[in-house]
């Protein structure tokens, strides 16, 4: 009988280190990055870091619902990028000589480059769901060639300005900029606005999962589409959707994005699919379909970031960043099947 019982828990020991064991070798890299740069833990850092996981996080949250549904979506980054520089052409400042459109001579009003921006996306991503939904096409087909879409309209809209060159588009109004750049004050921090709406995104998108149909329906789809499609679930509507769910949040996100780095190009979005997608990993959106939860994603976001800016702050090399980042999403999926295979 004790035998029983210590195997018990055994068992369950094991099962933990296993369900959190991503968490430990993410920890564990932090405290080795704290222990070569003591000035790593400052209250600025941190800020940095929320400042910088904040645009992601919108974007991961997007993600991570055609996770849960069983797909991915390799389209992300090129997505915003696209709506990002849609947004930085209609905010570039009247005065600006070079700016892309010369026959704006007054301020365009804010709300117009957003419901732009949020446009793009979602069409984009309703073509997505439509490949995925109506055609039975895999998501990593259709996000890849629409990828490949978006990447091509991205370069021609750029490279079409008035001065005919490939220039990032800059120069932003005022106005634009402190959308993000603008603070509001916690015990005397400056904190920036951009957190705020992340936090604001992610409620939005914790009572849409955990108390609509739209979210009830997702999880249900990606834990067993047979059995759904049984209880009477819209298999196709609901991915659908997830899809323009995922659109709104990656134009959101390409529009603040733009805010805050203050300058867009051709390279804007460019790998942003593999931060949102480690992200949710890491978080505990399970790539077997059917698991997670908004809180998890937010952890997942601010541990992934924490992780780039610690590397930076270290002066790692920029092609190594690659390979270790590399390692935390072979490590974070190893995780995630084993998981998967233990529970079954």
């Amino acid at each position: 009988m004790e035998a029983t019982k210590a195997q018990a828990q055994g068992r369950k020991f094991s099962d933990y280190l296993l369900d959190y064991a991503i968490y430990f070798i993410l920890g564990l890299i932090l405290v080795v990055v704290v222990i070569l740069e003591p000035q790593f833990l400052s209250i600025t850092n941190f800020i940095n870091i929320l400042t910088q996981a904040s645009t992601k996080g919108i974007l991961a949250l997007g993600c991570a619902g055609l996770i849960v549904l069983g797909g991915t979506d390799l389209s992300l980054g090129r997505i915003v990028g696209l709506s990002a520089a849609v947004t930085a052409s209609l905010v570039q400042s009247v005065t600006y000589a070079s700016r892309y459109y010369l026959q704006i001579s007054e301020p365009v009003p804010l709300i117009v480059p957003f419901l732009l921006s949020v446009a793009i996306a979602t069409a984009f991503s309703v073509f997505n769901g439509f490949g995925v939904a109506k055609l039975r096409l895999h998501a990593f087909i259709v996000t890849l060639g629409t990828s490949l879409i978006t990447y091509g309209i991205t370069c021609t809209y750029i490279e079409n300005q008035s001065l005919g060159s490939a220039m990032a588009l800059s120069t932003f109004d005022k106005a634009f900029v402190r959308i993000v750049s603008g603070t509001f004050s916690i015990l005397g921090v400056p904190v920036p606005f951009v957190i705020l709406y992340f936090l604001i995104t992610a409620i939005v998108v914790y009572i849409i999962w955990n108390y609509t149909t739209l979210g009830k329906n997702m999880f249900a789809v990606g834990g067993n589409p047979e059995a759904a499609a049984v209880s009477g679930v819209n298999i196709s509507k609901t991915i659908i959707g997830v899809y323009i769910l995922a659109g709104i949040l990656y134009g959101t996100g390409a529009f603040l994005e733009a805010a805050r780095i203050q300058s867009v190009s051709t390279n804007t979005g460019f790998n942003y699919e593999l931060d949102a997608i480690s992200a949710c990993v890491i978080g505990g959106i399970s790539f077997s379909g059917g698991v997670g939860n908004v809180p998890g994603i937010i952890v997942g976001v601010i541990i992934l970031q924490a992780i780039n800016y610690s590397l930076y702050f270290l002066d790692v090399n920029a092609y190594l960043q690659f390979i270790i980042k590399g390692c935390i999403i072979i490590v974070a999926v190893a995780i995630d099947v084993r998981k998967y295979v233990a529970r079954k």
